[in-house]
């Protein structure tokens, strides 16, 4: 599969243009408002914008959430060739996604998700691109949660590299010692809880500080 195209019946996955329209409502935010990050991804992005973690460390920061439930790596990638990132400015950008590309390699996620920051980079060659790890998923050990262990080992072997581009871990912590993950973290055993928001995003708000703050000049003293 080649994950640079996404074929046209993705557009409508639920048969009733609700994808489209969240990508049209993207666009006309980035026209209406000012961010200094944007969120983009899958369901995990899209989620914490409902939860506590986001209007006490992310709101505050003027983000924008782009995130759309069920979302590929193809999805997203057609979705920023297509005007989701033009018209702004960020200076930092999140990107989270490849949990649902089940039918793929390890090796043709990571290869997606590099195509997905060479497109960012093309587009804001000043912005950093911060890419969260890729959660476990399933109450207990499957398939899919070993595919996205093999491709979080990829990610920080491949992705690290790249200039501007800063990897972060926040897959650590759900798996417990039996191999199983509480519903207390995801109650589904994939979109976080609260408590399971703190837990994986605590690094990534620690990351914007470090990079949001990183060309403010220093205050001199009076």
């Amino acid at each position: 599969m080649n994950l640079c195209t996404i074929p046209m019946a993705v557009e409508d996955p639920d048969g009733d243009q609700r994808w489209m329209s969240i990508h049209n409502r993207f666009l006309s935010e980035t026209r209406e408002k000012d961010a200094d990050v944007i969120f983009i991804g899958d369901s995990i992005i899209q989620a914490l914008q409902h939860t506590d973690v986001w209007n006490e460390w992310f709101a505050p920061l003027h983000c924008l959430n782009f995130g759309i439930h069920r979302d590929q790596v193809q999805n997203v990638l057609w979705r920023i060739q297509n005007g989701e990132l033009d018209h702004v400015k960020p200076k930092v950008i999140v990107l989270h996604v490849g949990t649902n590309n089940h039918s793929n390699s390890p090796e043709e996620i990571v290869n997606g998700i590099t195509e997905i920051i060479k497109i960012i980079n093309e587009k804001h060659s000043n912005a950093y691109v911060v890419v969260p790890t890729l959660l476990p998923r399933g109450q207990y050990p499957n398939p899919i949660r070993e595919k996205l262990s093999q491709a979080n080992d990829l990610i920080k072997k491949q992705i690290s590299q790249m200039p501007k581009v800063e990897v972060v871990v926040i897959d650590n912590g759900f798996v417990q010692p039996d191999g199983t993950i509480s519903h207390h973290d995801m109650y589904d055993y994939l979109l976080l809880t609260n408590a399971g928001c703190r837990k994986a995003f605590e690094p990534v708000y620690e990351m914007l500080l470090q990079l949001l703050n990183e060309d403010e000049p220093d205050k001199e003293l009076t």
